[in-house]
């Protein structure tokens, strides 16, 4: 299932560590966004990865466009960039306590890890992630009302957030709502055209669907 710093136009220093052709050491906060759409893939590149590594929400509508990118790697990058933003509140606290919840989950913690998120979400209720990560949590130890609360928060917040939405989904399948779940997984498809296991979740739904007639797989 299943960020953010308000910049100075043209005063910012932004370190770029890649090896794309085209795209010098450090680069401007202007010269990114102008990087971001030069016809050339190589300087594309280098542009996604510093916004990923500097972008705030404002940033986040050319992220989304640059999804349907003609170019496979800077739609990778750029989904990674999102992730990225997403994933910073602005506040150093904030993000150490999402990482440390993030930790704990990938460890198999995940009564620690619900325990991280919860503060998380006391301190910073507006902060999309951290609701975002509890919901993953609570889907994996089979809390589905709990989950599907939390995505419901996730959503208020971050609209266009196609892993909470594709989470939607895979929750709407356990509870065997299969038209709600290819709703919810061709929003996420819409909003992020790369999300393969999406795109053949809705392709099954679909068949199984007009082969039962309703809501039955």
């Amino acid at each position: 299932m299943l960020v953010m710093v308000v910049f100075c136009a043209c005063s910012l220093v932004v370190p770029v560590h890649c090896g794309a052709q085209g795209v010098p050491g450090e680069l401007t906060r202007e010269q990114v966004l102008q990087g971001l759409e030069d016809a050339d893939p190589d300087v594309r590149r280098g542009a996604y990865i510093a916004l990923g590594s500097v972008g705030n929400r404002e940033d986040l509508p050319l992220l989304y466009s640059a999804l349907y990118d003609a170019d496979a790697l800077v739609r990778k990058l750029a989904e990674d960039a999102i992730w990225k933003v997403w994933s910073r509140s602005g506040n150093a606290l904030h993000d150490r306590m999402l990482q440390r919840g993030i930790e704990q989950m990938q460890a198999g913690h995940y009564a620690a890890a619900v325990r991280s998120f919860s503060a998380l979400i006391r301190l910073a209720p507006d902060f999309a992630e951290a609701w975002n990560k509890r919901a993953t949590v609570y889907y994996i130890v089979g809390e589905d009302d709990r989950s599907i609360a939390d995505v419901e928060k996730v959503l208020e917040r971050e609209p266009y957030h196609f892993g909470a939405l594709s989470g939607y989904g895979q929750l709407m399948l356990r509870k065997r709502e299969y038209r709600r779940a290819l709703g919810y997984f061709e929003r996420a498809l819409t909003i992020n055209p790369n999300m393969r296991d999406v795109s053949k979740s809705i392709d099954s739904i679909r068949r199984a669907l007009g082969e039962g007639g309703g809501d039955a797989i």
